[in-house]
């Protein structure tokens, strides 16, 4: 199988394309670099064929992809910078990349009819409640402007292709990229204690078990609305914190706070970040492992 995957310069696109190569499929990624600018970790993905492409010109995406003529496309692609996006003069470049960019990937892949996967989020919701989200939930309710042009993107797939998998996650973190571990470990050396907070209540997703996940999904038919994220209970950013420190032989204290108490950011989280995954186990996909687990293997392979 032939599959052409964006964002490859990102945590979750990296790993894809490795994965795809350990399965011996045809991968072909892409990035808007003028050079593959991920991490070179002795993988294979630093030697897989890149191609430099702006997913908003939709005349080079047509004819980037209908040259590649791919069976599949993992979209990774996003502006996933949370806060800038709320900037007034960031706005329509974030709905161009995440709405725009989108939907032009879909229109090629159905004049095509190949098979696409988008990577959507939790913060198409609101956030509130208990109550874990259901992939095919339509109660939509986005708090800021990244949530809202994820929506759109959602809506620019669902809406052109018959043959796709939308599959939202939370909490991410990989290899290749800026994360919360990484910020966590960093800020733990340097100071004694560190506040985190302890209401919004969702479950970590390590890219490379999420990788592995979408190839599983897209070497099959099953289409439709899907939630991953690891396994091992629902926890706050607190309890993340906590067990990344005890993992890493870190001493640094914990405090928890309130959203409010820590001080509001430019864009508002959702508290409820839940995701129910039970889809997964019913269409035969392999749940993640637990995210303790994911972590424990996460700081191995940063050598921690």
């Amino acid at each position: 199988m032939k599959v052409f995957v964006t964002g490859v310069n990102g945590q979750l696109g990296h790993d894809v394309m490795n994965e795809l190569y350990k399965r011996g499929h045809e991968a072909v990624g892409t990035d808007v670099a003028e050079v593959y600018s991920g991490i070179a970790d002795g993988s294979p993905v630093t030697t897989l064929p890149y191609i430099v492409l702006d997913i908003t010109d939709t005349e080079s995406v047509e004819k980037v992809i209908t040259e590649i003529k791919p069976d599949a496309v993992i979209h990774c692609a996003a502006w996933t910078a949370v806060d800038m996006a709320e900037d007034d003069d960031k706005v329509a470049l974030v709905r161009a990349v995440n709405a725009g960019g989108t939907q032009n990937i879909a229109d090629v892949c159905k004049k095509l009819n190949c098979k696409m996967t988008y990577i959507s989020t939790d913060y198409v919701f609101n956030g509130q409640g208990t109550e874990p989200w259901q992939p095919d939930c339509k109660e939509y309710a986005p708090l800021n402007v990244y949530g809202q042009t994820k929506l759109e993107g959602e809506l620019a797939v669902a809406n052109t292709l018959d043959k796709y998998f939308i599959v939202r996650i939370a909490w991410v973190f990989g290899l290749n990229g800026k994360n919360f571990i990484k910020t966590m470990l960093s800020v733990g050396k340097k100071y004694d204690t560190v506040r985190v907070v302890n209401d919004q209540i969702g479950t970590p997703t390590y890219t490379l078990d999420l990788a592995r996940l979408l190839v599983d999904m897209v070497e099959t038919d099953k289409y439709g609305y899907y939630h991953a994220t690891n396994e091992g209970g629902y926890i706050s950013w607190y309890d993340f914190t906590c067990e990344i420190f005890e993992q890493a032989g870190y001493a640094t204290n914990v405090v928890p706070v309130t959203t409010e108490e820590y001080g509001l950011s430019k864009a508002a989280r959702p508290f409820n970040s839940r995701l129910d995954k039970s889809k997964l186990i019913e269409n035969g996909f392999d749940p993640l492992p637990t995210w303790q687990d994911a972590v424990k293997r996460y700081l191995k392979e940063i050598e921690y």
